[in-house]
């Protein structure tokens, strides 16, 4: 049968939906190129708030008429499974606490034989490196979901590591719930599971995924060690929440928001162009005015390259969810003010890289005859050119918006022999 993975949210569940079409292959079904030229879906869930929650009960319905067979993954297979049930009642129903059973569930169900050919890589690749986290974010469905912290073995995740360097991939991104909590659990750190990766040659770049800032403060030393190879994206995503250091009490974040700023800038002193992105949860129960004010001033004195901005949303089975609301219109106009000084503090940061030079790696494509290309620490900047994917040129950076940047070609860039990574040009 033909298979289509439809995958939703974050990062590493696009990784995980990348895994699941490997394995329907090795069960000897073919990739269609759209859920309405296959048979069987796999619908990789997110429910994180409540707005992608209802598009995937959308969703749902939407295959139900369609007639596919489903096979639901993802966090809402964990914690919703039966809004699943009402809605896909012949689905096969996989959480993450059972993906190592994903291969005979799915053949078991609808059949196997011998494997079709491998899928190809692209340019980029995405591996999840643990399951779960050791947080405790009153707020937080995705910790229900996904459990306490589970890594994979270095020696499986060098493994995968290894045959995407082979089969051409040139971007990795490693990533996990709190990335910063790998192998806390194993006896190692994800600092020493860098220092392993790099030791395989190439040119190639390693994004690190997202981390909280009390998880990355006890590896931080190790992690920018490891930034010193080219090959590691100086580039962290750092989730602040709040500015207000009572609402990160109440939302069970084990940090301060000047503990978060100093650690931001102990980190820009190492790498003065080190990007940051972060996250904000605005109209959070309890929430003042004044609790507001200093996460708008947090953003102002921040400057993070990204910024996230996501209004509050009770999710079920969170003890948040049972605080008291702030009032849906406070919450709007809240979020419409952060997301207006967001755009403003963006577009003025990258402002500052025009004129400048950068080496860049073409990653994806972009609008009609562009390429989305990025610098060493993950700027994106669109490129007009017919430039293949996988490669590393110079550019002038022209221009911008508060989202990307705008450059223009100045010479192509020979990748670095084995392991050098140094952008020596031709």
């Amino acid at each position: 049968m033909r298979y289509f993975v439809e995958s939703y949210g974050c990062t590493m569940n696009r990784g995980e939906g990348e895994q699941f079409s490997r394995r329907m292959s090795e069960l000897g079904h073919s990739p269609a190129d759209s859920p309405e030229c296959a048979d069987i879906v796999v619908l990789n869930t997110c429910t994180v708030v409540d707005t992608t929650e209802k598009k995937m009960l959308k969703r749902m319905s939407e295959l139900r008429r369609a007639g596919k067979r489903v096979v639901v993954t993802g966090c809402m297979a964990k914690v919703q499974p039966g809004r699943i049930a009402l809605r896909l009642p012949d689905s096969l129903i996989i959480p993450p606490d059972r993906y190592s059973v994903f291969s005979s569930a799915v053949g078991d169900t609808y059949g196997h034989s011998e494997p079709v050919a491998d899928i190809p890589y692209g340019i980029s690749g995405i591996i999840p490196i643990a399951q779960g986290c050791m947080g405790r974010c009153t707020y937080c469905i995705t910790r229900l979901a996904r459990g306490r912290l589970v890594s994979s073995s270095e020696e499986e995740v060098l493994r995968r590591f290894k045959d995407m360097l082979e089969n051409g991939v040139r971007e990795i991104l490693v990533t996990a719930q709190d990335t910063a909590c790998y192998g806390t659990d194993r006896g190692t750190s994800l600092d020493a599971l860098l220092r392993r990766m790099l030791d395989f040659p190439g040119d190639y770049r390693i994004r690190i995924g997202m981390m909280n800032p009390d998880s990355l403060e006890r590896i931080s030393d190790g992690l920018l060690d490891a930034m010193a190879d080219p090959r590691v994206y100086r580039f962290l995503h750092i989730p602040v929440q709040s500015g207000s250091d009572s609402v990160l009490e109440r939302m069970g974040r084990r940090y301060t928001a000047g503990g978060f700023m100093s650690m931001a800038g102990s980190l820009r002193d190492t790498y003065p162009d080190l990007s940051i992105a972060t996250d904000l949860i605005t109209g959070f129960p309890g929430e003042t005015d004044e609790d507001h004010r200093r996460s708008m001033d947090l953003v102002r004195r921040l400057r993070a390259d990204t910024l996230n901005i996501t209004r509050f949303s009770p999710r079920p089975g969170t003890l948040a969810a049972g605080m008291e609301a702030v009032g849906g219109n406070v919450s709007k106009d809240r979020s419409r003010e952060l997301t207006d000084l967001k755009n403003l503090t963006e577009y003025d940061v990258n402002r500052t890289m025009v004129g400048r030079e950068y080496r860049v790696l073409a990653t994806e494509n972009g609008k009609p005859g562009t390429v989305i290309c990025r610098t060493d620490n993950y700027r994106p900047v669109a490129v007009h050119g017919d430039i293949p994917l996988g490669t590393f040129l110079d550019v002038r950076i022209t221009g911008g918006e508060s989202t990307y940047l705008r450059g223009e070609e100045t010479r192509r860039a020979r990748p670095s022999g084995p392991g050098d990574g140094d952008g020596s040009q031709e």
